[in-house]
């Protein structure tokens, strides 16, 4: 929590933390479309972190072997297979980069399956923990071992969570997990120990195509946009910003990403909302009511006793009559 704010626009998220003249805010921006599903984060991800292997067979949907973020997986790539035509062969790659059909032999039609039906396409996009500005699992942690950095991330210190799971489900993208085998709670620390020594994140830096790119938030999120119009000159139409804008329910995320179709297709929610965004009014509405139940208690207590029927004390009768 930040200077007492759990939602709206926070244009200095480290500083209401308690940090004196921080750095910009950092951050990913993903762009999805040019991610070719290397996996080349995931690796780069749990060689620095010395994350443990969390499954080595294929899941069954496609190419997956993770299926999603957890402890253990703090970059996940998913492979999203689509009956769509594919997108257009001369859609232009960032930065003026080398241009490649994106199969076969680059004819508009062409699908991912190489028949040339235009029926089936590929998503790929690497997720991650969104760093969100206002981040319900570090408002609800009891014990301070979720810490808003001088670079405006979350990150968990794991040698002071007790395992007590209140980030779990106060996170509105489901990213945070408990470790089976202690308990305690793992995310994305968007490699705080190298930002400290002036280095890019892992995944960022092992990325082939620059999906991933890291830096200075505001300049990310104006890369992003004019990176959309490119897109949307070239003819995708579907390509989308999510998680860019300060105004919405999360006060705009750390970690954002270049979509080409809805969030849903890709498991992130259309709509999120921190947590804790209620808990002012709740607790408003909590303290009237004990205050009504309270005043009800002390008024029974004020009030003289009930008076018996006349000709009768205290309204009583004796097995005799009276």
């Amino acid at each position: 929590m930040t200077d007492g704010l759990l939602s709206g626009p926070e244009p200095d998220p480290a500083g209401d933390a308690g940090h004196r003249e921080p750095p910009p805010r950092v951050g990913f921006f993903t762009d999805t479309s040019v991610c070719i599903g290397c996996k080349a984060c995931e690796v780069a991800c749990k060689e620095w972190n010395a994350l443990p292997e969390d499954g080595l067979s294929l899941s069954g949907m496609s190419y997956d072997n993770t299926q999603e973020l957890g402890a253990s997986t703090w970059r996940h790539v998913a492979f999203i297979e689509q009956t769509k035509p594919a997108l257009p062969a001369e859609v232009p790659g960032p930065d003026g980069r080398t241009e490649l059909p994106l199969a076969g032999d680059g004819s508009p039609a062409e699908s991912a399956s190489g028949d040339g039906s235009g029926g089936v396409r590929w998503l790929m996009s690497s997720d991650v923990c969104k760093h969100c500005t206002h981040a319900a699992c570090l408002d609800v942690c009891p014990t301070g071992s979720l810490f808003r950095t001088e670079f405006g991330t979350v990150v968990v210190q794991e040698d002071i969570c007790n395992g007590c799971g209140y980030c779990v489900p106060a996170c509105p993208y489901g990213v945070i997990e408990q470790r089976p085998s202690d308990g305690r709670a793992f995310k994305c620390t968007l490699c705080y120990d190298r930002l400290g020594a002036g280095q890019e994140p892992a995944c960022a830096k092992a990325c082939p195509t620059e999906s991933i790119q890291f830096g200075p938030l505001d300049e990310l999120r104006e890369r992003a946009a004019l990176r959309v119009d490119q897109l949307h000159e070239a003819g995708v139409g579907e390509a989308r910003l999510y998680g860019h804008d300060p105004e919405d329910g999360v006060g705009g995320d750390g970690a954002f990403f270049l979509l080409l179709d809805e969030p849903e297709v890709y498991g992130l929610p259309p709509d999120p909302v921190v947590t804790t965004r209620d808990l002012p009014a709740m607790w408003k509405h909590a303290g009237a009511a004990a205050l009504s139940l309270a005043g009800g208690l002390a008024l029974s207590f004020l009030l003289p006793g009930r008076p018996g029927r006349p000709g009768r004390p205290n309204g009583r009768t004796r097995a005799g009559g009276w």
